[in-house]
């Protein structure tokens, strides 16, 4: 879609230097959907679900469980770069663990203020620290005074908790601690995912902040972003559920911005790949998470391609790996597909 007049203008002007992020979703962007994502382009970094941090300086397997890029320097197989989120409470084994993190090759480390999940929440994890700016400031701060100043440390936030009162003591926070960027998903945590995201929100807090800001939350189409980019000031995005429902959702982002011609993707190549990303999943998974989690996708996929809405109808009473598998291949156009094939 092309886009004309002052609008366009204005989105080419914040994209100059846009950077698109791949946001970090526990339980759904793990290193298999990453490979996708960014086999099909237009991300520049990658963020892994949340690392829990309690007290303990975590084993290194644990980080090659939720970073497997960690195998190939961190980058991805496309050669995105991927940073490794941490989740805690406590300042001192966050900075140890983020430590780690970047000597195994994660690529910066990412602090999550953010999650809005109940059990995280109640561990005093995730959005809950947003009650608390001060306590923010010392746990950021820890990580940075630890970690390397040649290695970004970054932090992930909503506007607030129960509302956004605080949502300048949080930024301000973020910045004296030294933190060098920040990712807003414009929304509260009372606010959970449903839309509006507040993107207006942002530039009162961080006017006059040295700090590189990335704009998140409901972007789901090219026009979101550019609409997201115009309300917050912000040339660099984050995208989340949109790039699931979407999965060229950056590449097609970048093509716009570019001027270059993109067409898109047909839902037979979304099929492909979503199916052979599904099927190599990781062999620790039991049969379950196969089915849950290609129900999942479908899920996101309804609101882009209507082809998704009979697949997920036809499979979602099915439990097996095999069933699904069986479905999926029927209805893909790549019968070179073989489960017992990995890559």
């Amino acid at each position: 879609m092309q886009f004309t007049g002052k609008l366009s203008t204005l989105f080419l002007k914040y994209n100059r230097f846009m950077k698109l992020v791949l946001a970090p979703m526990e339980g759904v962007v793990d290193f298999k959907m990453r490979q996708l994502l960014t086999d099909l382009g237009g991300f520049d970094l990658c963020v892994t679900e949340f690392v829990r941090v309690v007290q303990a300086r975590l084993p290194e397997k644990v980080f090659y469980r939720y970073c497997p890029e960690l195998n190939n320097n961190g980058y991805t197989r496309a050669g995105t770069p991927v940073r490794i989120q941490l989740l805690g409470q406590e300042a001192n084994p966050l900075a140890e663990n983020a430590v780690r993190a970047i000597d195994l090759g994660s690529h910066g480390v990412d602090l999550n203020f953010g999650c809005p999940a109940k059990t995280v929440n109640r561990s005093r994890g995730g959005a809950v620290l947003l009650k608390d700016p001060e306590h923010m400031y010392t746990i950021i701060k820890a990580v940075r005074d630890a970690v390397d100043s040649k290695h970004e440390v970054s932090a992930k936030i909503r506007l607030g908790f129960d509302d956004d009162s605080k949502s300048q003591e949080i930024i301000d926070a973020v910045v004296s601690a030294g933190a060098n960027s920040v990712a807003i998903h414009a929304r509260t945590k009372r606010d959970g995912y449903n839309p509006p995201a507040y993107w207006e929100k942002i530039p009162p807090i961080i006017k006059g902040k040295n700090i590189a800001v990335v704009a998140n939350g409901e972007i789901w189409q090219v026009e979101d972003a550019m609409l997201c980019q115009k309300r917050s000031g912000c040339s660099d995005l984050m995208l989340g559920r949109g790039a699931l429902s979407h999965p060229d959702l950056a590449k097609k982002i970048k093509a716009h911005v570019n001027n270059e011609h993109y067409e898109g993707l047909e839902w037979e190549h979304v099929l492909y790949h979503l199916i052979h990303s599904a099927i190599h999943h990781d062999p620790a998974k039991d049969e379950k998470y196969f089915a849950s989690r290609t129900k999942q996708w479908l899920g996101y996929l309804k609101r882009q391609y209507p082809q998704a809405i009979t697949l997920f109808d036809e499979i979602r009473r099915l439990k097996t790996k095999e069933d699904v598998s069986a479905v999926l291949k029927k209805y893909a156009k790549a019968p070179q597909l073989d489960s017992n094939h990995d890559s």
